[in-house]
């Protein structure tokens, strides 16, 4: 009942927004200045994330998984025997639930030896609205979470889409109507070799995410939930099925294939929304009252 309720009002929500977006004109974007852009990536080390790689307790960086070198942060495997399904994840320190994601990969080298097969060649991803790394179990091998899913050509002439969505103990709602497959395919073309992809997230919340390729919009869904499967070995009290995600943590995948990151920024969309607040902000989507800074009255002598 809850479900049907939800999907009720995303149809009404989608529908009314269609009908404004024919009677009014698209008004000018706001300016975002350069230094709201948060850095995740400092370029230097991995300070702000933590590791949890399966079979590993959280904080061990097991095999110097995640490094950087060269101003890139690389997840490699060179120290591996066999990958033995150990899949990691790198997790930002703070949650966010508002955002704009930008984050630019590129896949190089060979995939780990003892990987779990052919579908994870070229292959990563960015977590979104994922569940704290505190509540993983050792042994579980995906945060209950939204995945954007990265993905290499494999240079034979096949199509091979990449910024897919995935969903690990998640579902979400495409075209009024939950999703009923793990994964979705972009509409975004092959990237074969080891070129630099700019992928970018729009995350409003429980409400909608919209993801973009270079620039270019590929793929846009709604109301991710708990439910559904392929996350294991997890906590279930992690997974309240049908509860709407508002927010969450964010993590880069390690998944047998070596990858690159060089940018790893974040615009949040939730602050203060009142004019007379020296911290407003026009592009802000969601209100934050409490986080207002408004200047001290002058004293009088």
């Amino acid at each position: 009942m809850r479900t049907a309720k939800l999907l009720a009002m995303a149809c009404v929500l989608l529908g009314a927004s269609s009908v404004l977006a024919q009677s009014k004109p698209k008004p000018a974007a706001p300016t975002v200045p350069a230094g709201d852009w948060i850095e995740l990536f400092n370029g230097r080390d991995l300070s702000g994330w933590t590791p949890k790689i399966s079979k590993h307790e959280l904080g061990e960086n097991f095999a110097d998984t995640f490094r950087v070198q060269n101003g890139l942060l690389q997840v490699r495997y060179d120290k591996y025997r066999s990958f033995d399904d150990q899949f990691g994840h790198l997790f930002y320190k703070t949650p966010y639930s508002y955002y704009r994601l930008v984050v630019e990969y590129r896949f190089v080298g060979e995939q780990a030896k003892g990987h779990p097969g052919a579908w994870a060649f070229r292959n990563s991803g960015a977590m979104l609205h994922s569940q704290d790394p505190k509540t993983m179990t050792r042994d579980q091998d995906f945060p209950i979470s939204i995945e954007g899913q990265f993905l290499g050509g494999k240079s034979d002439g096949t199509a091979r889409s990449t910024m897919n969505v995935c969903t690990p103990g998640t579902e979400i709602v495409v075209n009024g109507s939950l999703y009923p497959e793990h994964c979705l395919d972009s509409a975004s073309r092959t990237f074969d070799g080891d070129q630099w992809v700019r992928a970018e997230f729009l995350v409003l919340g429980s409400g909608q995410i919209t993801h973009f390729v270079n620039g270019e919009k590929v793929l846009e869904y709604a109301l991710p939930q708990f439910g559904g499967g392929v996350v294991h070995n997890h906590n279930p009290a992690a997974q309240p099925t049908g509860k709407l995600i508002e927010g969450g943590y964010i993590s880069l995948q390690s998944e047998s294939h070596p990858i690159d990151f060089r940018k790893v920024s974040l615009l949040n969309l939730a602050g203060c929304m009142d004019p007379k607040a020296g911290n407003y902000r026009a592009y802000y989507v969601k209100s934050e009252p409490a986080t207002c800074q408004y200047a001290r009255p002058a004293s009088t002598p």
